[in-house]
Formats: structure tokens, C-alpha cells, sequence
């Protein structure tokens, strides 16, 4: 019997990665910003090794800054927005829902505000987001945690980093593989 690949899993073709309000005024305040920040590159590293978009956003950043430092030249022109969704932000998702990319991962902070509202809102549009749970916080534990369980209960998915690393790399024979393999030991 052939291998039938589950629809459930992520794959390279069909994924995106969106990193949401990860700036240089709102990360003092979440307790494990720099792991945060540490496993987003992560995922931005391996998206770029396997072709998959990526977009970032940042809310207000008159107010609370651009992004930091580190991702700064990787997206120079993230999409601003003042809703706390960052599904308003139509460039990156409408040039996605174009080429077929209906599974969003999901990055960034916080957890209960902008990542919730997102999530809820790409469930509402009929895409599959991807929470990327090591790669999302929240100033408060019982807040994220509330919120990672909201948007399980609402349809999304629960992923961790490597997962998504391996999914999108589908197997072992593929020449990205040393590459993600490296990716996965900086952890």
C-alpha cells in the first residue's frame, strides 16, 4: 500500500511563517523575550532554507518601536497595524492565499492579545494556523496559557519549533537536511 501523507501535517508548500509584534519596546516586558526571539530566528532560518514565506508585523510602532534589532534587516519593512489582529495585514496574506499557502505559522507576542485575535481570525477566513508554542508569550503565564488553550479548543494547532522544522522538511534524504539539523542543535 502506497504512503499517504496526512493533510493534517504541515508542508513546505502550502505554509507560511508570520511573526507578530516581536518589537523593541514590547519585549522588556515579557519574561522570556530573548528565548522567544532566539526561536523565531530559528524558524525565519529555516523558512529561508526551504523557500517559505515570511512576513512580520508590528502594532503601533510609533509607540512601541520597530522590531528588535535582529529582524530588523530580515523584514525592513513589516506591516504596521494598530488592530491588535494581524490578519488586517493583507499584503503577505493575500500574496500568500494566492499561491496556495493556507497554513500559517504562528510567531510572536503576545500570546492572549495579537496572537489569539489572529489565530481566531484566520480560523474565521478558513485557513490552519500553526501556533508555534515555544515562539509566542505573554507577559503572564495563566494569560498565555489561557490563550494556547482557547485557540486548541477553537481549531488551531499546537506546534513546537522542531516540529515545524521537520515538517517542513518531510525527510531525511532531502540536501536542506544538514542545514535544519544545525538549526535544531543551537537549541
Amino acid at each position: 500500500m502506497p504512503h499517504f501523507r496526512s493533510p493534517l501535517r504541515l508542508d513546505e508548500k502550502r505554509s507560511a511563517l508570520m511573526v507578530i509584534d516581536l518589537q523593541e519596546k514590547l519585549c522588556p516586558v515579557i519574561p522570556e523575550a530573548s528565548e522567544i526571539e532566539r526561536q523565531i530566528i530559528r524558524l525565519i532560518d529555516a523558512a529561508s532554507v526551504l523557500s517559505i514565506p515570511a512576513a512580520a508585523t508590528v502594532q503601533y510602532p510609533r509607540g512601541l518601536g520597530g522590531l528588535v534589532p535582529s529582524l530588523q534587516d530580515v523584514f525592513p519593512a513589516p506591516e504596521e497595524k494598530v488592530d491588535f489582529s494581524a490578519a488586517v495585514c493583507r499584503q503577505a496574506l493575500d500574496a500568500w492565499l494566492q499561491d496556495g499557502r493556507d497554513q500559517i505559522v504562528i510567531s510572536g507576542i503576545e500570546t492572549h492579545i495579537c496572537i489569539l485575535q489572529t489565530v481566531l481570525d484566520l480560523l474565521a477566513e478558513g485557513l490552519h494556523p500553526f501556533v508555534a508554542v515555544q515562539a509566542v508569550s505573554s507577559r503572564h503565564r495563566q494569560d498565555h496559557e489561557l490563550a494556547l488553550q482557547r485557540m486548541r479548543d477553537c481549531g488551531a494547532t499546537l506546534i513546537g519549533v522542531e516540529s515545524v522544522l521537520f515538517e517542513w522538511l518531510q525527510t531525511a534524504q532531502r540536501p536542506e537536511f544538514k542545514t535544519i539539523s544545525q538549526l535544531v542543535k543551537s537549541s
